[in-house]
């Protein structure tokens, strides 16, 4: 399909949909009996699962290439997390049989690479409030080269292959590989479509994507972007990269990862932008951080050089960027 990087291309399509396909099955199985992130609660249980499977499949196709990703076994090891342990090892090993609980941490400690020259990056979920109220969450992968992504995929068990919300469908997976675009289908449907962000070039007109959770972002400054903007409609709510996927497919045309001044520090986590970042890219959009920088991944495992995230159908970045510049958004906040 790709003249570059087609077997990292096939190897993430098959990693994230085999993932996601487990994290749903444990999804459906557990989601409705606790609803916290603890213990041996649902989205960690899948957490686990989903990075100790993608980190098994490259230890056969890519033994060589490190592994940066969002989780390590240190919870799992703990004596109390005995029954969580168990859990993980049930759902993994009916994928792999031979998957011990020894070898399962073994897997998800790979995630421990070193994030320099070549390497892959894994968010095992991203979007984990959507996973337990049953809705978007996504497992993203991404292939990184001297700081550059060059291969994203996504596996998103709650859009179709439009990038459209569907909870009852097969899910869809999207795939990007630098300079030869971005492409979608569905898990049960082998033809892939190419992606391509929206054409709108009102900025009144665009619809902002935004996620669920107020304490991510600074309700207040977005409020007084869309008043900028002139923005007809309200924000779209939704959890996890997700977005990206939208965005990528013309379902709207802005991200905006405001810091919230409960949290003025915070700096983005390397694997919650990665794969989104190339599929916007490669789908005509543009993405930058709130100052019209760059995103840069080639500084460890945060995005040190840079401050939150605006993603665009590319048309609309420089009157955003502007706005963004007028309230104040291009600042980290004062702590409140």
């Amino acid at each position: 399909m790709f003249n570059t990087y087609n077997k990292e291309a096939a190897f993430a399509v098959e990693a994230v949909k085999t993932a996601a396909q487990l994290c749903r099955q444990i999804q459906r199985d557990l989601v409705l009996r606790v609803t916290s992130k603890a213990d041996h609660s649902p989205v960690t249980v899948a957490d686990f699962a989903s990075q100790a499977v993608v980190a098994r499949s490259l230890n056969v196709v890519f033994p060589d290439l490190p592994l940066v990703a969002e989780e390590d076994s240190a919870l799992l090891r703990q004596s109390d997390q005995a029954q969580a342990l168990e859990l993980v090892q049930h759902y993994v090993a009916g994928l792999y049989p031979q998957a011990t609980s020894s070898l399962i941490l073994d897997w998800i400690d790979r995630g421990s690479g070193r994030p320099e020259g070549t390497f892959w990056t894994l968010d095992p979920i991203d979007g984990t409030k959507g996973f337990i109220r049953g809705d978007q969450y996504v497992v993203a992968l991404a292939l990184i080269v001297d700081g550059k992504v060059v291969v994203a995929a996504m596996g998103c068990p709650d859009l179709n292959a439009r990038m459209q919300p569907d909870h009852d469908g097969a899910g869809s997976i999207a795939i990007a590989v630098r300079t030869e675009g971005a492409w979608s289908m569905g898990m049960a449907d082998p033809e892939w479509s190419r992606l391509k962000v929206s054409d709108c070039g009102v900025p009144a007109c665009a619809r902002m994507l935004l996620s669920y959770e107020s304490a991510h972002t600074d309700l207040a400054k977005i409020d007084q972007i869309a008043e900028q903007l002139g923005l007809k409609s309200g924000p779209i709510l939704m959890d996890s990269s997700a977005k990206y996927g939208l965005l990528a497919a013309g379902e709207g045309e802005l991200i905006v990862r405001l810091l919230s001044p409960l949290n003025p520090g915070y700096t983005e986590n390397l694997w919650d932008h990665a794969a989104g970042a190339l599929l916007i890219e490669e789908a005509g959009g543009r993405i930058t951080d709130l100052q019209g920088k760059e995103l840069d991944f080639s500084r460890g495992r945060k995005l040190m050089g840079n401050l939150g995230v605006l993603a665009s159908n590319g048309v609309l970045h420089a009157s955003v960027l502007r706005a963004l510049a007028r309230v104040g958004a291009d600042r980290r906040p004062e702590h409140k």
